[in-house]
Parts: C-alpha cells; structure tokens; sequence
C-alpha cells in the first residue's frame, strides 16, 4: 500500500489536457453546433413575444368575460324595470309613494327606549366626570394673567403631580 493512495486528504488528480485531446470534433459537428446556436438567437426573441403576446391575450379575455358579466347584470336589472309591480314597490320604497285613498305611517324611531339606553358608551374612567365650567374664559383669564404678572410663580404640585 502506498501513502498516496490511503491518505483521504488528497485527491487523485485529472489530466485535463489528456481529456481535452481525446475530443475529436469533426467539420460536420462544428457546424451543426454553430447552427444549433444560431438558431437559438433567431428563435429566442420571437418565443418571447409569442409568451407576452399570449398573457395579453389571456388579460383581454378576462376583461371581455368581465364585461360580458356586468352586461348581464344590467340586462337583467333593465328587465327588471320592465314590470309594472317593480316599478311600483321601487316607487313605494325609495321615493314614498303611495296609491291614492291609502295611509302612510312612517316610524322615526323604531327603536325599543331600553335598546337607546344599551347603546350609550360606557365612561371611560370613572374618576373622570364633567364639569360645568367654562372652559374658553378659564384659558383665557389663565393666558392673561399669565401675561400680566411681574414675576413667575412656581408651580403647584396639587394641581400638576409629577408622575
């Protein structure tokens, strides 16, 4: 056994000059490959305007199958205003219409006075509460006297807490 051989760190080495000499290429072959390349550029561009133009075909089907689907609903809505009592429920519901000799009661509020009452929103804190105050005149008289006074005043820690 040689060391060559059991050392795993080393690997054998490849003649590639030897291997690149052992390629015989004919004329034939040169020039089969020269036309396999050329026909891959000439054919490469026109492939990919062959896929765009598909995906835009494939965009203006669905916007034609949209259309077709919007035309359907409003023949079917133009049918629709076709009938007579159609016309009239429409009339009754969205403009009040009513036949003559009959009687319109139109609810306001419809609701029950314990459901307004569930709706009303919880208060937030219930430390905070409302005061009647006025509160423009209290900024106001605050902004004057401020303005007014000859020497400033430290503030008082009852009123502003330091948190």
């Amino acid at each position: 056994m040689s060391s060559r051989a059991a050392s795993p760190s080393r690997s054998p080495r490849v003649d590639v000059r030897g291997w690149l000499a052992g390629i015989r290429l004919s004329g034939f072959a040169v020039i089969m490959a020269g036309l396999v390349v050329l026909g891959a550029f000439v054919l490469v561009p026109s492939v990919g305007g062959y896929i765009d133009m598909r995906q835009q075909i494939a965009q203006a089907s669905a916007g034609v199958a949209a259309t077709e689907d919007e035309i359907a609903a409003l023949e079917l809505e133009q049918a629709r205003w076709q009938d007579p009592a159609y016309i009239m429920t429409q009339a009754r519901e969205r403009l009040y219409y009513v036949l003559p000799g009959e009687v319109v009661f139109l609810v306001q509020d419809d609701l029950p006075a314990d459901a307004a009452a569930a709706t009303e929103p919880d208060a937030v804190d219930p430390e905070v509460s409302e005061r009647e105050d006025d509160w423009m005149g209290s900024m106001l008289r605050s902004v004057v006297a401020s303005g007014l006074a000859e020497q400033a005043t430290a503030i008082d820690p009852d009123v502003f807490p330091e948190d």
